[in-house]
């Protein structure tokens, strides 16, 4: 039976499908558009318009790149300030034009760097959070893999969120919670444990409404399929609820925590 530390290897792997192999695989007419109209624009959040079936959505990706050049441009998915902003900039547009909202999240946190600090990372990630607190349309948030701090919950504040069965969800990595409590990263595997930062574990807390199985499926193109069919009906059921009524469901949401 895999431990919880397995699963965090299992959403670290780099032959796991990326932020942007989801939107490609599951969308159709995908237009990106770039850049928070304040700073720049950032690598590590893939965002802009598609269609799902007949619907047009906002979709939005941390993408942790492919390869190593990749992986370098998009800040092995750690976003910056610009990336939160540009994300915002895109759901308030949905918002506007009554498009739902369509995150995908695989972050080991927001980058710390000094740059990121500078420019309002604190600040950037709470907007979010307010702001999708408020947002009258439908959101749907899933975890693909890493879901690090409040990196993550900038783009999983939503109506429903979902996880893959090997994705993780955490307030902190199992290194950090160890060189935290114990001074010491070696002990990861104990604090992966005390961390309950599995998709078993977040969908008994309440965390999360549904684990999308991958069990014995080696197949990607399968599990694109399934996860865009799941998102298709579940936004049919989302888009026909009354916009208060919405809100007021996504507060008591995150209120019964």
């Amino acid at each position: 039976m895999a431990t919880a530390y397995d699963k965090v290897q299992l959403a670290r792997s780099r032959n796991r499908a990326t932020g942007l192999s989801f939107i490609e695989n599951i969308f159709t007419d995908f237009i990106e558009l770039h850049g928070d109209r304040r700073f720049a624009d950032d690598p590590a959040i893939v965002a802009g318009l598609a269609k799902l079936g007949g619907r047009t959505v906002t979709v939005i990706a941390v993408e942790k790149g492919g390869d190593t050049k990749d992986k370098v441009r998009r800040n092995f998915g750690s976003p910056n300030p610009e990336g939160y902003r540009k994300a915002l900039r895109l759901m308030r547009q949905a918002e506007k034009f009554h498009r739902p909202v369509i995150c995908f999240v695989d972050t080991a946190g927001a980058f710390c760097g000094i740059g990121a600090e500078e420019r309002g990372q604190g600040q950037a990630i709470a907007e979010n959070l307010y702001e999708m607190m408020g947002l009258r349309t439908p959101i749907l948030s899933v975890l693909i893999g890493e879901g690090g701090s409040g990196g993550a919950l900038a783009l999983a504040v939503a109506d429903r969120v979902w996880m893959l069965e090997n994705a993780v969800y955490s307030v902190v990595s199992p290194e950090g919670c160890a060189s935290i409590l114990w001074k010491d990263a070696k002990r990861a595997k104990d604090a992966a444990e005390s961390l309950k930062l599995t998709a078993a574990d977040m969908e008994r807390c309440g965390v999360v409404e549904r684990v999308i199985s991958e069990s014995g499926r080696s197949d990607k193109k399968d599990l694109f399929e399934r996860v865009g069919e799941m998102l298709a009906i579940e936004l049919d059921r989302l888009c026909e609820t009354d916009p208060e009524a919405l809100l007021q469901r996504r507060y008591k949401r995150f209120r019964a925590f």
